[in-house]
C-alpha cells in the first residue's frame, strides 16, 4: 500500500518555543513532541554539518515505531562543490551514521543552488554517483576520507531500495524541463515539487516511484501559510498519487510565523494514516 507521509523541514527553532512547542518543553524533548504529531520529519542539520552517529542514533530512538525521516544531503556536495569532485564527501555523508536510521530512513533529499544552471552532463554524473540501495550506500561509505575515522557508522542490516529526491531551483530547468524529467526518470530520482511563493521553478513531474513536496509558502517564502482551500488542493495532489500506488512524502517549511507545524497537522488530519502510524494528535 502506498503511504502519505506528511511532516516539516526541521523542528529546532527558537521562535516556535512557547507558541508550538509548550512553555516550558525541553528543548531536548522538542523532537518527540514534533513526531507524535506528525508522520515524518525533514531533517536538515545534516545540510550544514556532519553529522555523527551519535546524533542518529538519538533521533532514530527518540521517536515512534514507523515514524520516517527524509533526510537533507551536505551542501558540501550541492552548493560548495557544486557537483564536482564529490567522490570523498559523498562517501563521508554516508559513512557519518545516516545509515544507521535503519526502517526509519526515507528519502535523501538534495537541494541544488540557484547559481546552478541546467548541465545535463554534469547532473548526469551526479545522479550517477548515487547509490540506489542501502548496501550500495555502505560500500560508497567504506571509502571515507581520514577526516572521518574514529566516527564512521555504516553497517546495514537489511538491504533496500534507496531514494532521492532533487529540488532545483535556477530558472534553465522549466527551459529544459523534458530533458531534466528524461534524467531523472533514467535514474529513479524524483523531481521535487517545490511551493515557492513563485520564486523558484515548481516542476510538479512524476519522475519516480515516490513523490516528494517541499512547501516554502504560498504568498510569501518561509513565512505564509496555507489556507484550507490550499490544504485541500495539497491532499488531493498526495491522494493522487497515492491512488497511483506511489508514497508521497510532503514538508512545510513555512516556519518563520511558526505556520508550519500546523499546516503540516491540518494536512495529515486530510489525509489517510500509513499502515501501522497510529492516529496522530493534531489539536
Amino acid at each position: 500500500m502506498a503511504e502519505a507521509r506528511v511532516g516539516i523541514s526541521g523542528w529546532r527553532y527558537a521562535g516556535w518555543r512557547g507558541v508550538y512547542y509548550p512553555k516550558g518543553l525541553r528543548q531536548a524533548d522538542e523532537l518527540a513532541y514534533a513526531a507524535d504529531r506528525m508522520t515524518s520529519i525533514e531533517l536538515n542539520g545534516s545540510f550544514y554539518a556532519l553529522q555523527r552517529p551519535a546524533s542518529w542514533h538519538r533521533w532514530r530512538d527518540g521517536t515512534p515505531d514507523r515514524f520516517v525521516f527524509s533526510v537533507k544531503a551536505p551542501r558540501i556536495v550541492t552548493h560548495v562543490k557544486r557537483l564536482r569532485d564529490i567522490d570523498a564527501p559523498l562517501a563521508n555523508f554516508f559513512a557519518s551514521g545516516v545509515l544507521d536510521l535503519g526502517a526509519k530512513l526515507g528519502p535523501i533529499l538534495w537541494q541544488l543552488p540557484p547559481t546552478l544552471a541546467f548541465d545535463p552532463e554534469l547532473l548526469g554524473g551526479f545522479l550517477t554517483r548515487l547509490p540506489r540501495s542501502r548496501a550500495d550506500a555502505a560500500a560508497l561509505a567504506s571509502r571515507h576520507d581520514e577526516r572521518m575515522s574514529g566516527r564512521a557508522s555504516f553497517a546495514v542490516a537489511t538491504d533496500a531500495p534507496l531514494r532521492h529526491a532533487v529540488e532545483v531551483r535556477h530558472p534553465s530547468f522549466e527551459e529544459f524541463a523534458d530533458d531534466w524529467v528524461a534524467l531523472l526518470e533514467r535514474h529513479g530520482a524524483a523531481s521535487v515539487t517545490a511551493d515557492t511563493a513563485g520564486r523558484y521553478p515548481r516542476l510538479d513531474r512524476t519522475t519516480a516511484d515516490f513523490a516528494y513536496a517541499r512547501l516554502h509558502g504560498e504568498e510569501e517564502l518561509y513565512a505564509s501559510g496555507y489556507d484550507d482551500d490550499s490544504l485541500d488542493r495539497w491532499a488531493a495532489w498526495a491522494r493522487a498519487h497515492l491512488d497511483a500506488g506511489r508514497d508521497a512524502y510532503l514538508y512545510f517549511d513555512n516556519d518563520i510565523k511558526v505556520r508550519a507545524p500546523y499546516d503540516a497537522m491540518a494536512l495529515i488530519a486530510r489525509l489517510p494514516r500509513p499502515s501501522g502510524v497510529p492516529e496522530v494528535d493534531v489539536g
